[in-house]
């Protein structure tokens, strides 16, 4: 497959890495983007894990909540110009389109589409869609979204729209302080955004892939390995003669300096790491780097699972599971975080590369 320069910009921009490394990842992947993003971390060169990528796009998050709470649709539309997302009549035909979404049944966005539209009831939403994209005057997209049900649901808009979130609770007594408790977990979703409610979420293959990749990050990061397992590659890289004199000379002078690896070259660390990931299955029988790789994988899960991320509100470093433990004593009830759905303008889109001045005299001439 060829890969285009636009391929390589993408991936760029998803994963922070060099453009070097995007175009060989890509290639090594025959132009897989899940796959190249993998690719990327395995060697220790994506800067960013998520593979939604940069916020690009611009638009609105915009949610409903049913009148009993049981009920709620989030959704986003995004447009070409943050003018237009800032524009009430923008954001009011937004929010028609969520809650005819929420008082509806549709099986996805094909049967929306197809539908009647609740705002003009004469045409399909599809066409209404159109005849908004003729008065407002720049392209629209409906990307998404999703509606859930249960004991009782919240939500939460961050930033005007930026961010949108949707908490499901089991609790068979859902009062105000149980809505508010959600609405905090809301925002602890919008800022730190989690992947999973809990660890038993994660399947066995997604569990497996995930700390192959942490392996391979970990030998990837030659300056982070355990000394004895650092002087052992440094000893093979001199030895077989992976180093140029230049680099050879730098670690003779600097090698009891902790900022060693700020006077090696990219090329000798590279070195090292190539010998590194030559020894994988050797050295994850060393218990300092399986406890070193077990730390990491410890960390990664706690980073990706709500429940076991430290509450951002909490005075006492107590984790959300301990919060909503604490919310469901206090008040005699069994309250649990079901589900939850976190939108962000933009996700993996790419936005036009437009500074202020052109966008201000692009709307003028529109």
């Amino acid at each position: 497959m060829a890969i285009t320069a636009a391929d390589v910009k993408k991936l760029r921009e998803m994963t922070g890495a060099g453009m070097m490394d995007c175009k060989k990842a890509l290639t090594e992947t025959d132009g897989d983007f899940d796959a190249a993003v993998d690719f990327l971390r395995k060697k220790g060169l994506a800067t960013a894990e998520k593979k939604a990528g940069r916020i690009a796009a611009e638009g609105i998050v915009a949610t409903v909540v049913s009148d009993d709470d049981k009920t709620a649709t989030i959704i986003e539309v995004n447009s070409e110009t943050d003018f237009v997302a800032k524009n009430e009549k923008f954001q009011t035909y937004v929010n028609g389109l969520a809650t005819q979404i929420n008082g509806g049944d549709y099986a996805d966005m094909a049967a929306f589409l197809a539908s009647t539209s609740a705002i003009d009831g004469s045409a399909t939403v599809e066409d209404y869609h159109k005849s908004m994209i003729a008065t407002i005057g720049e392209n629209l997209t409906i990307r998404r979204f999703e509606k859930v049900t249960g004991d009782v649901v919240v939500s939460y808009i961050h930033m005007g729209g930026k961010i949108g979130v949707l908490v499901n609770a089991e609790c068979n007594q859902p009062s105000d302080d149980i809505k508010e408790a959600m609405k905090n977990i809301a925002m602890q979703i919008a800022a730190m955004n989690p992947s999973y409610v809990k660890r038993d979420e994660i399947s066995a293959d997604e569990l497996a892939k995930e700390k192959d990749i942490i392996i391979d990050s970990s030998l990837a990061d030659p300056a982070s390995l355990p000394k004895p397992i650092l002087n052992a590659v440094i000893t093979e890289a001199l030895e077989n003669n992976k180093w140029e004199d230049a680099d050879k000379a730098a670690y003779e002078e600097q090698k009891n300096n902790k900022f060693l690896f700020n006077f090696l070259s990219d090329a000798a660390v590279q070195a090292l790491r190539d010998i590194a990931a030559s020894h994988k299955a050797e050295y994850l029988e060393n218990k300092i780097f399986a406890g070193l790789v077990e730390g990491r994988f410890s960390k990664h899960l706690k980073e990706i699972c709500l429940v076991d991320q430290t509450y951002v509100k909490a005075e006492n470093k107590e984790s959300v599971a301990q919060y909503v433990a604490q919310v469901a004593k206090d008040n005699g009830v069994n309250f649990g975080i079901k589900s939850f759905v976190r939108f962000e303008t933009g996700e993996g889109l790419e936005k036009k590369n437009e500074d202020f001045a052109a966008e201000v005299a692009a709307q003028m001439n529109a």
